[in-house]
């Protein structure tokens, strides 16, 4: 899969899912400080599912309705890396092939999946 990760999410995710075999952009990486709606640009134009921490993504696409090709937005109690990594393997693992198009909330207790303005809890 193709996944641009935020500078917020990090490079050590980055590398994971890297290391998964995944083709990966990380914003830490290459283009630190690039705005949120130029990463939203890239990943529409460039077919890239955003993992991010910014809950400016959900204004973005539900406010300003701006198209997008999926968003896994990580709303964590505990912000470090290996909890993000965790938290995306069990994303991965349950939900691979329903990853494109969706708006993804995750924590370490729940994942809701988005699609236009309704929402499924899983």
């Amino acid at each position: 899969m193709r996944f641009i990760v935020d500078e917020c999410t990090g490079p050590k995710v980055a590398k994971w899912l890297l290391n998964l075999n995944h083709h990966v952009f990380s914003v830490y990486d290459e283009n630190p400080g690039i705005s949120d709606k130029k990463i939203l640009q890239k990943a529409t134009l460039d077919n890239y599912i955003i993992i991010t921490n910014d809950k400016d993504f959900g204004e973005l696409i539900f406010l300003h309705k701006l198209p997008h090709k999926g968003v896994i937005l990580l709303r964590l109690e505990n912000e470090n890396s290996n909890n993000k990594i965790n938290v995306l393997k069990k994303i991965l693992k349950l939900y691979i092939n329903e990853l494109e198009n969706k708006f993804i909330v995750a924590s370490e207790n729940s994942i809701r999946i988005a699609k236009k303005s309704w929402c499924f809890n899983y």
